[in-house]
């Protein structure tokens, strides 16, 4: 290979890079997620400066399901998201996140930032119930539960909703060990279009793992549960703040 095909290449490994290059569209994905009222003390540890934790103390715990994933293929991931504010703007901070499927973890880390580890999530609608399910290393660490389509909900502010801004801390070391990328990653989804979006009663049950501590950010009040459908693209990001400069 010459240094011009080396550049071409969207990553590693050049035999056979894990992912394509993007955007990545995503078609009929599917959200389930938990509101929550979590300790200020855990959600500021949780959140790197300078992201600033809005004030609600308020976390989503959040299940994905998507079976039509450019580039990546078929998986559900399940993680974490904290309510913030950077420079003003209403952001949110991706804290934690588990899938199951090698492409989208390599992706989502090398090009993002994405909290990404390896574990078994489960999204489904069992009987009356929306359900979602975390294991890790053959345990449980979540459960959700929603009532199904309990109420209809407008699909206009899903949408907007999730074309709010999201950030990742990204951190790469180099060859020699030391930091090569401390940046926070910011990005917004594109080409939104809803195709169903519901709210209802929902319930989230943590069990504390050393290597997925979801619960490390404890369920204090239950705010309710989301449940929608959409389709999406997932454009590249932008560098907010690098901590190497």
């Amino acid at each position: 290979m010459n240094k011009q095909e080396i550049l071409a290449l969207p990553g590693m490994p050049a035999a056979s890079p894990s992912f394509p290059r993007g955007p990545y569209r995503f078609i009929d994905r599917e959200y389930f997620i938990v509101a929550y009222e979590s300790c200020p003390e855990a959600i500021r540890q949780a959140v790197p400066e300078p992201l600033v934790p809005d004030g609600s103390n308020s976390v989503h715990y959040e299940w994905i399901r998507m079976p039509d994933s450019s580039g990546f293929g078929d998986y559900t991931e399940s993680g974490v998201v904290i309510p913030c504010s950077f420079a003003g703007e209403a952001v949110n901070f991706v804290a934690q996140m588990y899938l199951d499927c090698d492409p989208p973890i390599v992706g989502g880390r090398e090009i993002w930032g994405f909290p990404k580890k390896y574990a078994n999530p489960k999204l489904e609608v069992v009987q009356d119930t929306v359900t979602g399910t975390l294991h890790y290393a053959g345990q449980l660490v979540a459960m959700g539960t929603m009532g199904y389509k309990f109420v209809a909900s407008d699909m206009a502010a899903t949408a907007r909703a999730m074309t709010k801004t999201q950030m990742n801390l990204k951190l790469i070391p180099g060859c020699d060990g030391e930091p090569a990328i401390a940046q926070l990653v910011a990005y917004n989804l594109s080409e939104v279009s809803v195709k169903g979006s519901w709210t209802g009663p929902a319930r989230l049950h943590l069990v504390p793992h050393v290597h997925a501590p979801v619960a490390d950010l404890p369920v204090k009040r239950y705010l309710g549960g989301q449940h929608f459908v959409a389709d999406l693209t997932l454009p590249f990001g932008r560098v907010a703040f690098d901590y190497l400069k």
